[in-house]
């Protein structure tokens, strides 16, 4: 129950609608007591006025209360609906507001403990469950204990003996029913929401990888793995079911022995007195309807460990602290790139041995570096610290004489164009894939940076208004590079990190790689990781890790005479090694 607290802050911010959505939930319950109330008694006390009542019986005022309070009925529970979904609509807006901003700024490192698929989970299913906690807990329970008191204060001016009866029956139904359900309903509701997680995650991955399954004959066994969660779902669902089921029984059973009691009680009240007629009528039938106000309570609260296991679910996400921080204000954006990295050392959460120990690297403006490693000698990481993706434990990274901390994040992503190893190409057209880099780029703009990188084909056709298709499927892997190079062109920062641009690709379209970035980075700084050999000639300066610590740095002809560790990788790969 503590996990729901946190969650609470965002229903005071529409406390004023939310409150007015309770009082008209109030006011229809009671319009619905009294619409019953007045009704059994009207019918019972024209019964037995008979036809003498047409000269000594007010027909006229019960007829119009019982129309008053039917009228009030409708309209109360329209305007109850429409104020409290409406205000449980703006609270689930800022629900997922608040999820989505406390996950943005999470660094990879820190959601890789949360799989895509439960992610999404807890971002749609999750807080969508916390919408019962005001429609199916707050409101229900609120506006049954305020019915209890007003109906309890209203039968003590016509028989106060009967009124507590009835109020105490009503009262301990209240306190002890909820907690009971809630106990028997937690196991079920938490249950539920994990399988949720389980079943559409493994749904997901079926989904994904039904090729690969297909292939190696697998996709029987998974499918039955997927049978078998949703099967394990549907019975947490069957037991929460037979639960309410219960609950409703015994609310049922509760409402006969309310009923049975007052019509017992009115027709004998204490002390041997006549029976008080049409009022009998008036207590047994507002017993009746009290017991409509419990009866979404005991429900609701069975549904609340649902509630629960959602709200710490999501409290996972939002109550992690990022990694990296950016100031409010900025030092001034570069006009050109120099990177300056001193004493450098980084270990990632839980690891034994740093993936970086004391790198110390100069790069000068307009300088084309590349960084050269076998794979897990901490090039990649050496890029997120420069992008801010990380913070280093220990050292400093200056941009232009400027530490990277002292940039906010807009200047530092203006001042830096990446490359990353795998691009990403969204399910739209073309031109709108390359206005992610710069929103205000025209046509032409466009048209040029493709063809300087050598897409012109793509304008083929449709051109500009071509559709890529999600995940680029229609581009080659080194049409996709040559997308990422072009959005970096588009972005026009002056310092340009490319992380393994050509992997993956053929010997041709690697050196065509290579050849369109040193013609298109004329006048910037780039920073480029790899492990291939390709091309590396064309460089100014090339680094050598191993480890994480450089062991080796200077240019093609440098390195070859030192007949150090490049010299090795040359040798073993003399045929490509020229660019």
């Amino acid at each position: 129950m503590r996990d729901l607290w946190p969650w609470l802050a965002l229903y005071r911010r529409h406390k004023g609608m939310l409150t007015l959505g309770v009082i008209l939930a109030i006011v229809t319950l009671l319009a619905s007591i009294g619409l019953l109330t007045l009704s059994g008694w009207f019918l019972s006390a024209s019964a037995l006025a008979g036809i003498a009542g047409l000269y000594t019986f007010n027909y006229m005022l019960p007829a119009a209360g019982v129309r008053g309070a039917a009228i009030i009925r409708t309209a109360g529970r329209y305007f109850e609906r429409l104020v409290s979904h409406d205000a449980t609509f703006r609270v689930l807006r800022h629900l997922r507001v608040k999820t989505f901003s406390s996950l943005l700024p999470l660094s990879s490192a820190s959601r890789a403990s949360i799989r895509q698929g439960d992610l999404l989970n807890r971002l749609v299913a999750d807080v969508d469950t916390l919408d019962h906690l005001y429609l199916r807990v707050i409101s229900p329970l609120v506006g049954a204990l305020v019915v209890i008191l007003v109906v309890t204060f209203s039968l003590s001016w016509i028989d106060l003996h009967l009124a507590l009866t009835l109020g105490a029956i009503l009262l301990l139904s209240l306190l002890l029913l909820p907690p009971l359900f809630y106990r028997a309903g937690k196991p079920a509701g938490e249950a539920i929401t994990a399988q949720r997680s389980i079943y559409r995650q493994q749904l997901m991955e079926w989904l994904q990888g039904h090729t690969e399954l297909t292939i190696f004959g697998a996709s029987a066994r998974y499918r039955a793995a997927l049978d078998e969660s949703e099967q394990r779902w549907m019975d947490a669902q069957r037991r929460q079911a037979e639960l309410s089921a219960l609950s409703q029984s015994v609310m049922l059973l509760l409402t006969a022995v309310a009923v049975l009691t007052m019509l017992w009680m009115a027709s004998a009240p204490p002390g041997g007195s006549t029976a008080p007629g049409a009022l009998i009528a008036l207590f047994v039938f507002c017993a009746m309807a009290c017991f409509e106000a419990l009866a979404p309570v005991t429900g609701a609260f069975q549904h609340l460990g649902q509630v629960a296991s959602s709200a710490r679910r999501l409290s996972q996400i939002t109550r992690q602290q990022p990694a990296v921080t950016f100031p409010a204000r900025s030092a001034p954006a570069p006009a050109d790139a120099s990177l300056t990295i001193r004493d450098l050392t980084f270990s990632y959460p839980g690891a034994g041995e740093p993936v970086l120990r004391s790198v110390n690297l100069q790069i000068h403006p307009g300088q084309r570096v590349v960084i050269l490693g076998q794979t897990g000698c901490g090039k990649s990481t050496l890029l997120s610290l420069i992008t801010r993706s990380l913070d280093p434990q220990q050292g400093d990274i200056q941009l232009s004489g400027h530490g990277l901390r002292e940039f906010d994040e807009a200047t530092l992503r203006a001042s830096t164009s990446v490359v990353p190893q795998r691009t990403h190409l969204f399910s739209a057209t073309l031109r709108d894939n390359l206005l992610l880099a710069n929103p205000a780029a025209s046509d032409d703009m466009l048209c040029d940076v493709l063809t300087r990188t050598g897409l012109q084909a793509l304008l083929e056709g449709d051109g500009l208004n071509a559709w890529i298709g999600e995940g680029g499927r229609q581009l080659s892997g080194g049409e996709g590079r040559r997308m990422g190079i072009a959005r970096a062109l588009l972005h026009d920062a002056p310092l340009m990190l490319l992380d393994e641009p050509t992997e993956g690709l053929d010997a041709e379209t690697e050196r065509q790689i290579i050849n369109l970035l040193m013609e298109t980075t004329r006048g910037k700084t780039l920073l480029m990781v790899t492990h291939r050999l390709h091309g590396l000639a064309a460089f100014d300066h090339i680094i050598v890790m191993d480890g994480g610590e450089i062991t080796e740095q200077g240019n093609h002809a440098e390195l070859l005479a030192k007949r150090g560790r490049y010299y090795q990788f040359c040798q073993r790969l003399s045929p490509v090694t020229e660019p």
